[in-house]
């Protein structure tokens, strides 16, 4: 779905980390992840995190240095990793893949012409999460003592699930389609250097008169990852639409419409493929020393690129922990 399209219909507001201070977020950990990687790729040097066999771990940096921003704010992360893929995805996953393309194509262009700001731009958008840049960030992260959970489908269903029955405060991601899912409370923006953002569902759902599950159908007559919009259909028509003939099916009849497997993108939000079958211990006590034998050593990333990372975290778990107990 366009961003645009369901942050108009959004409540949003920007909160103080400050105002966060002892709670926890179920983090969509591939999101998260995803734009720490495009972001060190984009302003680091490629040999700083390249092992002798041309391995790439730029997520170690982005994790060592996204971590501190939640320890710092007493904020306890739960990284929520994705499951199996549902094949309604399979047409957006094309085109992300024939996106990719067209950048590594442009990034060839780039080189050979010499130009390296373009070089470090392109990079860092053809970025994926491989299989040695998931895997050596669940390590790092169990290294850290930091909490992790498997979904079995998308990790922001799960997340929202987690917020939605209390087992956690907020989900935490980027995307608006925690909203669909049913997060009652949402951060944005935890990767960015100032204040997040706050969504709110039931403020959202007040404001347009509408049910989660109306909310869901105005995404699908818009268009979601899984389905294209009905032409003529933004966030304004949608949600007048719905407050007119109820829900999904009924606009749908009115306009003699049809969006395939409709029934099926609607469960996908209103209920999502999730489990209960984990377990958190919130109180993080790291292990730094074998974190950054780990970075440094065993992945070769420049010591210096982690350092003050590292320095943060330690920094920030003393203050919490004295904290806790004064």
């Amino acid at each position: 779905m366009g961003n645009a399209d369901l942050r108009s219909l959004a409540a949003i507001e920007e909160v103080s980390f400050d105002e966060l201070g002892g709670s926890t977020v179920a983090v969509d950990a591939h999101n998260w992840l995803y734009r720490y990687l495009t972001t060190t790729v984009k302003f680091t040097s490629d040999h700083k995190y390249t092992t002798e066999d041309g391995t790439e771990v730029a997520n170690l940096i982005g994790v060592v240095q996204g971590l501190p921003k939640f320890f710092e704010h007493d904020i306890t992360p739960v990284f929520v990793f994705d499951g199996a893929v549902t094949d309604l995805k399979d047409d957006e996953v094309e085109k992300r893949r024939e996106q990719r393309e067209r950048y590594e194509d442009q990034l060839e262009d780039a080189r050979e012409s010499g130009d390296t700001a373009r070089v470090a731009t392109l990079e860092s958008r053809t970025q994926r999460l491989t299989d040695t840049i998931v895997e050596t960030t669940r390590e790092l992260l169990a290294l850290l003592d930091v909490p992790v959970v498997d979904a079995p489908a998308e990790g922001e269903g799960q997340a929202a699930y987690m917020a939605r029955t209390g087992v956690v405060d907020y989900a935490g991601t980027e995307d608006y389609d925690a909203l669909l899912f049913g997060a009652p409370l949402t951060l944005r923006q935890l990767t960015s250097k100032g204040d997040p953002e706050l969504m709110d569902l039931d403020a959202t759902l007040e404001r347009h008169d509408l049910t989660w599950e109306q909310l869901v159908d105005a995404a699908i007559l818009m268009g979601t990852d899984f389905n294209e919009g009905i032409s003529g259909i933004g966030p304004k028509t949608a949600v007048s639409e719905l407050q007119e003939h109820g829900d999904l099916y009924a606009v749908l009849d009115a306009r003699a419409e049809h969006i395939e497997h409709a029934d099926r993108i609607r469960n996908l939000f209103l209920d999502p493929a999730v489990t209960d079958e984990y377990d958190l211990d919130l109180e993080i006590t790291p292990d730094l020393d074998a974190a950054r034998q780990f970075v440094t050593e065993e992945w070769a990333v420049d010591p210096d690129e982690v350092r003050r990372g590292f320095e943060r975290i330690e920094e920030s778990v003393v203050q919490t922990g004295l904290d806790r107990w004064s």
